[in-house]
């Protein structure tokens, strides 16, 4: 999150897959522990990434964060030649200077492979052999892929049209959920069942992905895998973007760590839609010494940051850090930075660090898509943190070593475990694809999609009808409304 307004057909699929595993069974624990969950280094993955950013088309890498008074690490890198709906500047963030150097590369590089060109190893098609249920991708507009003829006369909706724009949804509380009657997935579901049989699946592109929790070739829609997506033979369903996206030093770690920006994204999502104020996370008893280097910077530069306690009920720890800017009282930097993963302290560290990453972008303004922050610097500081106040505000605490850490340092196990925990909570499916173009060696791009979850976080127009349940869900026990 950046601020509180708030960054092949089937051989191919299948000899893909057969390399990935087969190039990274050697070697799945984690050695590096300290500012990321890597199994390398921070300089061992730069040494690797450089030839890979050359070729690529990235023109610079630099450090961004002097503007700003923190002092923790942030880095830009610069791809001229991003296909136009893509940005072209890409922040990494880091504990160390090092990592966040890495972490910029990283997103440079994943963007590329996210673009389709003539290095893409996933090839479309209008004839899937096992699509995935449309309407488990809460898919807004999903009445314009029906089959007229099962609708008798119920097809005349005026909202039958690719606009994207049909959240009503803009305040983020759950009474406004109430409010998504532009959705037309909730309109004509008490009419007729959304399912793929009533729907004309050649009318959008396919790709094959690999589900890794049923251990099958699956379908999804080029739309949820390609950014920006560019529609060639089939309709565009939804906004593009990079949830799942995700890179590693070996094929396991960018698939744990595209798990994770989905579950984070959900958990994210339901918070944003929902009133209440999440418990606070106490740090004083953290184990990680970054964590506490840099609560003393923020302190230094009369930042307060708060970290609240988002896990939904899934159980992976998810915390967001929220600061504030009482010295320059500028609204565009009341920032939020949200962290997912097994181990907590790595979560708090990844929440810390996008905090400042949020920032140094935001004064730096490089990016693309930071214009909405000019918009925000319209509205009075006192009043937008008025507005925000549940994320300043809690009326629980929990200590940071209360919270469970369920990694086991292993990438293997740990995909097993994230994998059971998704199960258990209903979300029986994992679809990885391999994105690495040729262009592209010595680390591993993957999309990971996990159906059902919720992607408001980082698209307004998509909210499933399931959320509400899942909001009173994730109130029960520690979590109360305001």
């Amino acid at each position: 999150m950046d601020n509180l307004q708030k960054d092949t057909n089937s051989e191919n699929t299948k000899n893909t897959k057969n390399t990935k595993n087969n190039k990274n069974n050697k070697n799945t624990k984690i050695n590096y522990t300290l500012a990321a969950y890597r199994l390398c280094t921070p300089e061992e993955t730069m040494e690797k990434v450089e030839p890979i950013l050359k070729r690529i088309g990235v023109t610079r890498t630099a450090r961004i964060d002097g503007l700003d008074r923190i002092g923790i690490p942030v880095y830009s890198s610069i791809r001229p030649e991003a296909k136009e709906g893509a940005i072209s500047v890409y922040a990494g963030k880091g504990a160390t200077e090092t990592q966040a150097k890495v972490s910029s590369s990283m997103e440079a590089i994943e963007r590329y492979c996210a673009e389709q060109d003539e290095y893409t190893p996933l090839k479309s098609t209008n004839t899937p052999k096992n699509p995935l249920e449309l309407k488990e991708l809460i898919i807004p507009n999903l009445n314009m892929l029906i089959i007229h003829k099962e609708l008798n006369n119920n097809t005349n909706n005026p909202n039958n049209t690719n606009n994207m724009d049909n959240s009503n949804i803009n305040e983020n509380n759950m009474d406004n959920v109430d409010n998504t009657n532009n959705n037309d997935n909730n309109k004509l579901d008490d009419n007729l069942s959304l399912n793929n049989s009533n729907l004309n699946l050649s009318a959008v592109e396919w790709v094959e992905g690999y589900d890794i929790i049923n251990d099958e070739y699956v379908d999804v829609p080029a739309n949820s895998v390609f950014h920006p997506y560019e529609a060639n033979t089939g309709k565009w369903l939804f906004r593009s973007n990079t949830n799942g996206l995700a890179s590693g030093n070996s094929y396991e770690e960018a698939v744990f760590h595209g798990i994770l920006e989905v579950v984070e994204r959900d958990a994210w999502s339901i918070s944003e839609l929902s009133r209440n104020t999440y418990r606070k996370v106490n740090l004083q008893n953290a184990k990680n010494p970054l964590i506490h280097e840099m609560l003393l910077k923020f302190r230094k530069a009369k930042i307060n940051v708060i970290i609240k306690d988002l896990t939904s009920e899934v159980g992976i720890p998810t915390v967001a850090c929220i600061s504030d800017e009482d010295v320059l009282k500028d609204p565009a930097l009341l920032c939020m930075g949200v962290g997912c993963h097994l181990d907590p302290e790595i979560a708090v560290i990844r929440a810390l660090t996008e905090v400042a990453q949020s920032r140094a972008t935001q004064i730096h303004g490089a990016r693309e898509d930071t214009v909405r922050a000019d918009l925000i610097r319209k509205v009075e500081y006192d009043r937008m943190k008025r507005i925000q106040r549940r994320w300043f505000t809690h009326k629980e605490e929990i200590d940071i070593a209360e919270i469970k850490n369920c990694a086991s340092y292993d990438l293997k196990t740990d995909i097993e475990t994230v994998k059971t925990m998704l199960k258990d909570n209903g979300f029986d499916k994992i679809v990885v694809l391999n994105l690495n173009k040729s262009t592209v060696d010595d680390v591993n791009v993957v999309r990971v999609i996990i159906p059902k979850m919720e992607v408001y976080a980082v698209d307004d127009a998509r909210i499933s009808k399931d959320v509400k349940e899942r909001i009173k869900t994730n109130l029960l026990g520690t979590r109360k409304i305001i």
